[in-house]
């Protein structure tokens, strides 16, 4: 038999404002290097206000509540492959915050997106114009290649968002557990454990 479940407050409001701000932010960045305009100052711009975002979650995944802490959800890998044999069950899952999956998704956007903004500060791509401000401080055959570097990160994000966007869909078409919601509320049903 399994636990009951409980409706809890999962998510602060501080946790969500930053998913919101960073999905937004992301996206319109990612539409930005791809179509936007050859002038890319909005691009720079929204690229400091995500890095402010990054600093800000890699803290309030240090000092923030019980389940913004990457201690609280950051699982090895016994616990995540346990995990994934139970992925193909049609019953929700009521995992308390991030399963070890969303976990390994939510470290592998940190990553890319911390590489993204990374690449973006150094780069140089030669035309005079959409130089990074930190360019400058490396060789320049590191600021040409961080042009390169920067277009692999923006393909990367791409396949993790749509990973994410899959995966949101799958938990609710087929195990019929809602993902947005608690992310929007803050409340989220969760089986005692």
């Amino acid at each position: 038999m399994r636990a009951p479940t409980e409706r809890v407050r999962l998510w602060d409001p501080w946790l969500r404002i930053y998913h919101w701000l960073l999905a937004g932010l992301v996206i319109a960045n990612w539409l930005l290097g791809k179509f936007g305009p050859s002038v890319m100052t909005l691009h720079f711009w929204f690229g400091y206000t995500i890095l402010g975002l990054l600093v800000f979650r890699l803290v309030w995944g240090i000092v923030g509540p019980d389940s913004a802490r990457f201690t609280s959800f950051v699982r090895g890998p016994r616990a995540t492959w346990a995990y994934v044999r139970r992925l193909h069950r049609r019953e929700p899952s009521h995992w308390p915050g991030h399963n070890p999956m969303g976990a390994f998704s939510v470290v592998a956007m940190l990553v890319v997106l911390l590489w993204q903004v990374g690449s973006g500060l150094i780069l140089d791509p030669d035309d005079f114009i959409n130089v990074g401000p930190l360019a400058d401080q490396v060789s320049r055959a590191t600021s040409r290649a961080a042009a390169g570097w920067h277009d692999l990160g923006a393909n990367l994000i791409l396949i993790l968002v749509l990973l994410h966007v899959a995966v949101i869909l799958y938990y609710r078409i087929w195990k019929r557990e809602d993902l947005v919601g608690p992310m929007i509320t803050g409340w989220k049903w969760v089986r005692r454990r």
